[in-house]
C-alpha cells in the first residue's frame, strides 16, 4: 500500500490534535530517549521535538515517501525506515511515542507488551489509535466495496482491518510490566468544507487500501461511488458545512 505525505498533511491541523493532546498525559519532564515510532511526515515528531529537544527524539517509520517529508521537516532530528512488526530500540528507552500507527499493526497488543520490555524503569509507552471503524466513513467502504464491477476484489472482507479489542485486553497484556495504564477515548468532531472533503481525508489512511484493491481501472469510480454514499451520510449542518466524528483510542503506560 502506497503511502502519500502530501495527502496526509492536507488536514495536517487535525491529525495533529490527537498526537498532542496525547503528549500533553506523558508524565515526564525530560527525556533522553524518545522515539516517534510510525512518524510519517513529522507532524508528531516535531511536538516531541519541540518539549523534550530535537536531538533526543528518532522518528521511526517504514514508508520512504513519509521519511522523505519528515525529513525535510525536520533536520536536525533523526529519521530511521523501521518495521514496527519487529524493531526494539538498541537501549532501554524513556519515551516510546505512536500516534495512529498501531491500528495497522497485526496482533500489535503483543507488539505493546514487547517493547513494555524495552522502556527504562519510569519511561512512558504513549498510543493513540483511530477506533472509527464502526463510523459512517469506513462502513460505506464496505458497502462501495460490494456494490460495483470491483466487487470481486473484496470478497471475504479481506481489506478491512480488524476493530480494536476492548479496553481491558490493553490492560491485561501492559499491567503486569507497568506501574500504571491509563485508557480512555476520546470523540473528536471536524467540521469539513463538504463531503468530498471527508474523502480527501480517509485517502490518507484508510480509503488507501480500496483504491488499491479495486485497481487503477476502478479507481476512479470507486471513489465516486463512496462520495456519493458519504453525501447521504454527512448531511450538511446550518452553515454549508459537514461534521466529522472521529472517535480514538488512547493508552498510557509507565514502565515500573
Amino acid at each position: 500500500m502506497a503511502w502519500s505525505a502530501e495527502q496526509y498533511v492536507k488536514f495536517e491541523d487535525e491529525r495533529t490534535r490527537p498526537a498532542r493532546d496525547l503528549l500533553a498525559q506523558v508524565p515526564l519532564a525530560s527525556v533522553a530517549r524518545a522515539y516517534d515510532l510510525g512518524c510519517g511526515p513529522g507532524n508528531s515528531t516535531e511536538l516531541i521535538a519541540a518539549r523534550f529537544g530535537a536531538a533526543n527524539v528518532t522518528g521511526l517509520d517504514s514508508d520512504d515517501n513519509m521519511l522523505t517529508a519528515a525529513r525535510k521537516r525536520l533536520s536536525g532530528t533523526q529519521f530511521l525506515k523501521a518495521d514496527l512488526n519487529s524493531w526494539v530500540p538498541e537501549e532501554p528507552a524513556d519515551l516510546l511515542y505512536a500516534n495512529a500507527v498501531f491500528q495497522w499493526v497485526p496482533d500489535h497488543i503483543a507488539v505493546l507488551a514487547r517493547l513494555m520490555n524495552h522502556l527504562a524503569p519510569g519511561g512512558v509507552l504513549a498510543v493513540q489509535m483511530p477506533d472509527n471503524l464502526s463510523e459512517p466513513s469506513h462502513t460505506l467502504m464496505e458497502e462501495t466495496g460490494a456494490a460495483g464491477p470491483w466487487k470481486a476484489a473484496f470478497e471475504g472482507g479481506r481489506v478491512r482491518r480488524p476493530v480494536l479489542p476492548p479496553p481491558a485486553a490493553y490492560f491485561d497484556r501492559l499491567m503486569p510490566k507497568a506501574a500504571r495504564v491509563d485508557v480512555w477515548h476520546t470523540v473528536y468532531y471536524h467540521p469539513l468544507g463538504d463531503a468530498p472533503a471527508i474523502v480527501e481525508w480517509v485517502k490518507a489512511t484508510g480509503l488507501r487500501p480500496y483504491l488499491d484493491a479495486a485497481g487503477p481501472a476502478h479507481a476512479e469510480a470507486f471513489a465516486a461511488d463512496y462520495t456519493a454514499r458519504i453525501a447521504k451520510a454527512y448531511p450538511p449542518m446550518a452553515d454549508g458545512r459537514v461534521l466529522l466524528r472521529f472517535p480514538r483510542f488512547f493508552i498510557i503506560a509507565v514502565k515500573a
